[in-house]
């Protein structure tokens, strides 16, 4: 079936008093369809291969590196006293922030109806995935003895004569990533089945058509086919949505549950949660700006996609800022001497240039999205974001280290200087990640097909009912 729009009607512009499209063009339902299964079907680019070795190449250093920990011990790590968490931890919870933005354009926004996360959802859930893979690296060898990570499953065992302590929030770590991980990846897998099966028909490969059919589940695209997908989806959006307050609210526990100054605040979960979906949203638009390009599918994710998250990123930063200012006021306000000293020395201590790195990144560098031309201009939506994910690490580095590096006893202050593991770990975690997602580029469907074509279908009805208007006028 294919569906154009009719002669006269141009959906590429904005017209007055109406909002841009979300497909543009001539497109049609066998445009959608072609645009995104050759990404998968025809030779990689030049872009996307050199991408991928370089990609490769970081990963490969990730897990050499995970090797000589394990074989020579954490102290290859800056960790050092008092210093106990170090860049491990940071870096868990920066990628555990990024995987927050998938879950929260496919399924809140599923529920709340907005079509707009139609084209860009199902690369959004897809980094979701990776990033959460990301994360679950560094607390598996950051406990010491990697093999033993598998103590923190409660599992009934007559051998190890100790239970975990479910009283700790590292614990509720283990459940809420876990659950996360577990529900983002059937929700990831349930979007894509109707796509898969399309990948399937048009495979010429005997191989890969065997491989789609299996993961196509045998669909067919009947009407019962449809009914059962759409309730399964809607069951898996309703419970993926509160996975995304609960999941860095539990991450938040890991700090504020502990009496360390700096870290003792109830202001942690709602700041962590805001500061998730703020790193989230700029990694998706880290992502697709390029994507959309060496793929050529800007009629199907377009300006208007990326312009809506640029609001978002506004919006959470805007909050992100009121909760860095919450933490000194509260500091202020508690009299707590050692809570005040915490936030004085996180801006004008040792780690100052890291605080204002935040500062200037998280704070400053959004505010450029009130004007709509950086909103609509992406280099600029991509600069910008690539400034807000570092100064969400940051973010996470002055909360663990600055208020680790001196605490009560002024005798066992001490300053973390990362090591070459520290860096290339965290440059690695970097090659697994676009690893993982140049593999899913080359191999799944990166926009969600079925919906977009509902989409442009909704478009085409209010085009024409638009155009019968103002015909009788």
């Amino acid at each position: 079936m294919s569906l154009a729009i009719p002669n006269g009607l141009d959906n590429s512009n904005d017209r007055p008093g109406q909002r841009a499209p979300l497909v543009l063009g001539d497109t049609n339902y066998h445009s959608i369809t072609e645009a995104v299964c050759k990404i998968a079907e025809q030779p990689p680019s030049r872009a996307w291969v050199i991408g991928f070795l370089v990609s490769v190449h970081l990963a490969t250093m990730l897990g050499l590196c995970i090797a000589y920990l394990i074989y020579t011990g954490v102290g290859v790590w800056g960790n050092r006293a008092p210093i106990f968490w170090g860049w491990p931890i940071v870096n868990f919870v920066f990628w555990v922030g990024i995987g927050h933005a998938g879950t929260l354009i496919s399924a809140i926004l599923y529920l709340f109806r907005q079509e707009w996360r139609t084209s860009i959802n199902r690369t959004a859930e897809a980094m979701t995935i990776f990033a959460v893979v990301c994360a679950g690296t560094f607390p598996g060898i950051h406990v010491g003895r990697a093999w033993l990570a598998f103590w923190l499953a409660p599992y009934p065992s007559l051998n190890l004569w100790m239970w975990p302590q479910f009283r700790s929030p590292l614990l509720w770590d283990v459940f809420a990533v876990s659950t996360y991980a577990t529900v983002s990846l059937l929700f990831w897998y349930m979007g894509m089945v109707p796509d898969l099966a399309t990948f399937r028909d048009r495979s010429k490969n005997p191989f890969r058509r065997a491989a789609y059919g299996v993961l196509a589940l045998g669909w067919s695209g009947s009407s019962r086919h449809w009914m059962r997908y759409e309730k399964a989806y809607a069951l898996l959006a309703a419970f993926a949505a509160p996975l995304v307050l609960s999941v860095h609210t539990i991450v938040s526990f890991d700090f504020a549950v502990s009496q360390v100054p700096g870290w003792h605040t109830t202001i942690f979960p709602p700041y962590f949660v805001a500061g998730a979906i703020f790193s989230g949203f700029a990694m998706v638009i880290t992502l697709m700006v390029p994507a959309r390009s060496i793929f050529n599918i800007e009629k199907l994710i377009t300006i208007r996609h990326l312009e809506n998250m640029c609001k978002i990123i506004l919006t959470t930063g805007l909050i992100v800022g009121l909760a860095y200012g919450t933490e000194f006021f509260i500091a202020w306000f508690g009299q707590v001497p050692e809570e005040k000293f915490a936030f004085v020395n996180r801006a004008f201590g040792p780690y100052w240039w890291a605080y204002w790195t935040m500062i200037a990144c998280n704070v400053i560098s959004p505010n450029i999205f009130w004007s709509k031309k950086a909103r609509t201009t992406p280099w600029i939506m991509f600069v910008v974001s690539i400034f807000v994910n570092i100064g969400m690490w940051f973010e996470r580095f002055v909360i663990t280290i600055t208020s680790l590096s001196r605490d009560y006893l002024p005798s066992a202050w001490a300053y973390f200087s990362p090591t070459w593991v520290d860096w290339c770990m965290l440059i690695g975690s970097f090659g697994l990640f676009f690893t993982l997602f140049l593999l899913f580029c080359r191999l799944m469907p990166i926009v969600n097909m079925a919906e977009t074509k509902a989409t442009l279908a909704k478009e085409l009805h209010m085009a024409h009912a638009d155009h019968s208007h103002e015909g009788d006028h």
